[in-house]
């Protein structure tokens, strides 16, 4: 893994994405490298990232629109080699059924708690840590 980890995150929602940046924060982890992020706001845009590499994690807003984040990540996890884990927000708890069929690597409700986000996304970095040494 590079000394920062790249997290794409995928909302429609300015104020959504601005959540996911503070209850990140400079890293989510002192184990785990600083934070750069890169924004998407349309489903085009996520391919268009995703086709350039380079991304450790997504963060996908269950509720965007035009295309759910749950939508966004079956796409994904079935068109991109070695597609990096996703951890998706969901609206209700009792959507994590949803969050299960998407093939998302794990879920948060919003609006994002900093804590319990935070350590949903230092548990993917350190598995694509783990998984790519």
């Amino acid at each position: 893994m590079q000394p920062t980890a790249t997290v794409l995150v995928y909302s429609d929602d300015s104020n959504t994405r601005e959540q996911v940046r503070l209850a990140t924060g400079r890293r989510p982890a002192p184990d785990v490298p600083p934070v750069e992020f890169v924004e998407c706001a349309t489903p085009a845009a996520v391919l268009r990232e995703l086709d350039r590499g380079g991304i450790d994690a997504c963060v996908f807003d269950g509720e965007a629109v035009p295309m759910g984040g749950m939508g966004m990540c079956r796409q994904i996890k079935d068109e991109v080699f070695q597609c990096p884990p996703v951890l998706l927000l969901i609206g209700r708890p009792q959507d994590a059924w949803l969050a299960t069929w998407s093939r998302a690597d794990a879920a948060v409700t919003l609006p994002v708690d900093p804590v319990e986000f935070a350590a949903s996304l230092a548990a993917l970095l350190r598995r694509k840590r783990l998984v790519s040494a």
